[in-house]
């Protein structure tokens, strides 16, 4: 009877002692490990390349003789940019370059004729800034200034006919605006520039000059290609 009871047990550890082993052995998905992969911070350094869309507004100040009178023209403009970032931890630092044509113009009655018109114009804008600012991953603020030019024209009628000058004027542009990357390497953004390009002599009534500044806002929403979005951006060390 002793043996038997002994024999038992001895069945019944061993069968117990199988049965753990065969759970060591088996996987358990209960407690199994799940590794999430985690995107790394969008990476804003590279060349990019895009085009852009906008509206226009401003004031040309003309003095001639002892008066002055101001024009308002406006009007819409697009173009295309590009140019370079290069991000540190979450700064942003880079220069861009901007053409665009422009349709801005506006006539006034600028003389003692109710007939005598002043015209002012210009055809197309351009500037060369640098760019600074905060990256929040895929959102980008910043605020540029830099080398603002472009074409500038006058045009005054008077009994005598029409009499037109140009000239190529260099100012400033300066601004903000802010950018978001909708996709790993394609970026939209909305950016506001303020023109200055400065005061000039142009020809005017009956052989006298006409001195005139032209000032511009301008608002503009752009698309662009970015060339490179590496895996990370450079980590400054103090």
């Amino acid at each position: 009877m002793k043996t038997s009871l002994l024999a038992a047990a001895a069945a019944l550890i061993a069968l117990t002692a199988g049965a753990e082993a065969a759970d060591l052995v088996r996987p358990r998905q209960s407690v199994a490990a799940t590794v999430v992969a985690q995107a790394a911070p969008f990476n804003w350094t590279g060349f990019y390349l895009g085009g852009h869309l906008g509206y226009g507004w401003g004031r040309t100040g003309w003095t001639y003789v002892a008066e002055t009178v101001a024009s308002n023209p406006k009007g819409i403009f697009g173009g295309l940019h590009g140019g370079y970032n290069w991000q540190v931890n979450n700064f942003v630092i880079g220069v861009e370059q901007d053409l665009s044509a422009a349709a801005f113009s506006d006539r006034d009655i600028c003389g003692a004729n109710a007939t005598w018109t002043c015209t002012s114009r210009t055809n197309w804008l351009g500037s060369t800034r640098l760019r600074g600012g905060l990256a929040a991953d895929r959102a980008l603020f910043y605020v540029t200034g830099g080398l603002g030019y472009g074409d500038t024209r006058v045009t005054t009628v008077t009994a005598g006919g029409p009499i037109s000058s140009s000239r190529f004027r260099v100012g400033y542009a300066v601004g903000a605006g802010v950018e978001y990357a909708f996709a790993q390497n394609w970026t939209a953004k909305a950016e506001y520039l303020y023109f200055d390009l400065g005061r000039a002599s142009y020809a005017g009534f009956d052989g006298d000059p006409v001195r005139a500044r032209f000032q511009y806002h301008t608002m503009k929403v752009g698309l662009s290609y970015l060339f490179s979005t590496g895996p990370s951006a450079v980590s400054a060390r103090y």
